[in-house]
């Protein structure tokens, strides 16, 4: 299968990549992140999450991130959301897009939000029947696509019964979650393959850790099998809370130096998210994990 002419850059950074991060992120630079990331030309950025702040305290004032951002016409800035008490604060914000997000492994899903596979549909149907019915849109996560942390492998069948429930339950897209990365490309495009029976591939999208360094050839991987959403995270912020050792998303600005030089269009300007990939970055006190963007900063000491 020809690769996709055109992709679509998911920004998870401000959400799935802070959520794990020790020092607080003050409002002010979440913003600033935020208006520089679709600013670079991205069309979906993940805001933050309606969680319990008990749980994951990074996104406890993710009401006021929502307030403050600068919502660029054609830009989506989605949010988790986990029940319908987090859909009330995520209504309440003014939100326009939603994620809610399951498990293909049963012992990720008991250790993530106590409730089995099967439990965790039910809550999440009844949040996206309710979004749905208030115009919300709503995209699903499907976490541990390719392994999981307590099980070690997971069938490729098992991610496609938990991805077709949640696009039948209303879900516009799907997003497969490596999220202790340890899938490899063969793997990757085995799993696509099964889950491409159950939901269509134009409604699939790919998620990747780099732990093993296979993000980038599991991506071009899944774009060989036609994938044409790809979700990144700049400066490669990230990890699971609930996977011990899964270090950070696929960084963004390796995912588009890749897509440039394939000739692949994304309409993301590499430089623009470059920078906002070394504010962040800045403010946590480190060098971006992205060697596109460590190798575009040597060349201009």
């Amino acid at each position: 299968m020809p690769i996709p002419a055109r992709v679509k850059m998911v920004e998870v950074g401000p959400r799935d990549g802070l959520q794990n991060e020790a020092k607080t992120v003050p409002v002010e630079v979440k913003v600033a992140l935020i208006d520089r990331l679709s600013m670079a030309g991205l069309p979906v950025v993940e805001a933050g999450s309606f969680v319990s702040p008990k749980w994951v305290p990074q996104m406890a004032d993710t009401d006021r991130v929502m307030a403050g951002i600068q919502r660029r016409p054609g830009v989506s800035y989605p949010v988790l959301v986990p029940n319908l008490k987090g859909l009330e604060g995520a209504l309440a914000a003014g939100v326009e897009e939603i994620a809610v997000f399951g498990a293909a492994s049963e012992s990720f899903s008991q250790r993530n939000i106590n409730c089995s596979i099967a439990e965790s549909l039910e809550r999440f149907g009844a949040v996206t029947k309710a979004a749905l019915a208030r115009g919300l849109r709503v995209r699903g996560y499907v976490s541990c696509v390719l392994g999981c942390p307590y099980e070690g492998a997971i069938e490729p069948e098992a991610v496609a019964v938990v991805a077709q429930r949640l696009f039948a339950d209303g879900c516009y897209e799907i997003s497969l979650g490596d999220t202790i990365g340890i899938g490899t490309p063969g793997r990757a495009q085995a799993m696509i393959r099964a889950v491409a029976q159950a939901v269509p591939l134009d409604r699939l999208a790919v998620h990747f850790h780099d732990t093993y360094g296979q993000a980038l050839a599991n991506i071009l991987a899944s774009l060989e099998c036609g994938i044409a959403v790809v979700d990144s995270a700049v400066a490669g912020l990230g990890g699971c809370p609930y996977a011990k050792g899964a270090s950070g998303n696929v960084a963004s600005e390796d995912v588009l130096f890749m897509l440039d030089g394939m000739g692949v269009a994304t309409g993301v300007d590499l430089s623009r998210l470059a920078q906002a990939g070394r504010y962040i970055s800045d403010f946590l006190g480190r060098t971006p994990m992205s060697k596109v963007s460590n190798a575009l900063a040597a060349r201009t000491q």
